[in-house]
């Protein structure tokens, strides 16, 4: 990782910041409701090392953009909080070896927080970011840009940095109302069936790596919410795909569920038994990434066989031989954090949900959504028997 530190290399060094350009010190900008601004605009070839920003507010509601060479369509563009692995408009200090946040304010939502990027991002020609304020407020922000530029040609070997946001609230699954672990929850799912119906990561053409992603979800089941394995195909469909894995907690190299730590390379930001059923996690592929020459596409099933409708957010990282577009998120309303009422229960607006993935059941599907409702066990008796389960277990 700090290979370079002791090598040399012919560069300049230099930074872009909110510096108050009257000398003064009023060190922040100012963004009006709908308004986009650059933050940097790079000549290359060069990189960009470290990006530093801190807010009030505004996590979910103002987009982070960024362009390579002069291309017609940005290759990251995401949420600010959800970029730098902080999900649900809720700031938490942690460190990871990719991103890290600082905050007097820990698991609350719309507070300040230090945010740190230290991706390595290299430019041939050019480098744009910019700040898009997709709220209805004044939004204020104060940032660093760190690059440097180079007097020779980058290496063909240099790939491009992306990052792509994306949203299920809920996701479409297809038996909410069993927990997870039950016998009904158990349905077969792989082959096409697994290719269609699985949460999608990242779906992409073009040669490059895959480096890694943070996911957040808001449990409204209650149970556990990561009972679904990672299923990651590389240059096309094929069955089993080229990488499988054994549940969601296990892709994000935890175990048991997931627990209350932060690490270099994997951990949670976000620990729902400090949110109220919050999580948000993250995990870097940064000695194991996932190569591809045509086209990857990473998913991970949101519970077994897909049965959970949970919301579920998320942003992927990844590196390409050229600039690739990246989707669009959804528009500011329907990306907004679903909230509690006043007795603690989970209040889905209409308006801000977004569900393009649904499960296509299959008829073992079906049967089992039958089984379950014939037994008429409530989500209550079954939390229920799942403590006295898991404490027979444990004597």
């Amino acid at each position: 990782m700090f290979s370079d530190l002791s090598r040399y290399r012919k560069a300049k060094t230099a930074r872009c910041s909110s510096w108050d350009r009257t000398g003064r010190n009023a060190d922040w900008w100012e963004f009006k409701p709908g308004e986009t601004r650059v933050l940097a605009d790079l000549r290359g070839p060069g990189r960009i090392t470290h990006i530093w920003m801190t807010q009030p507010c505004h996590y979910r509601s103002v987009l982070l953009k960024i362009t390579w060479d002069n291309a017609k369509h940005p290759s990251v563009l995401a949420p600010l909080g959800d970029f730098f692995c902080l999900g649900h408009t809720l700031v938490n200090s942690f460190q990871s070896a990719l991103f890290s946040a600082s905050t007097q304010q820990n698991n609350t939502m719309e507070r300040g927080c230090a945010l740190n990027c230290y991706v390595q991002m290299p430019f041939r020609e050019r480098a744009v970011i910019e700040l898009i304020n997709e709220s209805n407020e004044m939004h204020p922000q104060y940032f660093y840009v760190d690059y440097e530029t180079y007097d020779t040609p980058l290496p063909e070997e240099e790939l491009y940095f992306h990052a792509e946001f994306r949203r299920q609230n809920p996701f479409g699954g297809w038996a909410h109302e069993i927990t997870s672990n039950w016998p009904e929850a158990n349905a077969i799912n792989k082959g096409r069936t697994a290719w269609n119906n699985n949460y999608v990561i990242l779906d992409t053409k073009g040669r490059g790596h895959y480096v890694g992603c943070n996911m957040s979800i808001t449990n409204f089941q209650g149970t556990w919410w990561g009972e679904g394995d990672d299923m990651i195909w590389v240059d096309g469909y094929k069955w089993p795909p080229d990488l499988h894995g054994t549940g969601s907690e296990d892709y994000l190299n935890q175990a048991w569920g997931m627990q209350k730590n932060a690490f270099l390379r994997n951990g949670s930001s976000i620990f729902e038994q400090d949110t109220g059923g919050y999580q948000t996690s993250y995990v870097f592929h940064l000695e194991n990434p996932a190569r591809f020459e045509k086209e990857i596409k990473v998913t991970i099933e949101h519970g077994h066989a897909n049965h959970l409708c949970n919301e579920v957010s998320s942003v992927a990282y990844w590196y390409a031989a050229s600039p690739t577009r990246v989707m669009t998120p959804p528009p500011v309303k329907k990306r907004a954090p679903v909230l509690k009422n006043a007795r603690g229960q989970w209040k889905p607006d209409p308006a801000a949900q977004i569900t393009t993935q649904r499960v296509r059941m299959t008829p073992e599907m079906k049967q089992m959504k039958a089984m379950w409702k014939k037994n008429r066990v409530s989500p209550y008796e079954a939390l229920e028997k799942e403590r006295r389960r898991k404490d027979t277990r444990t004597k």
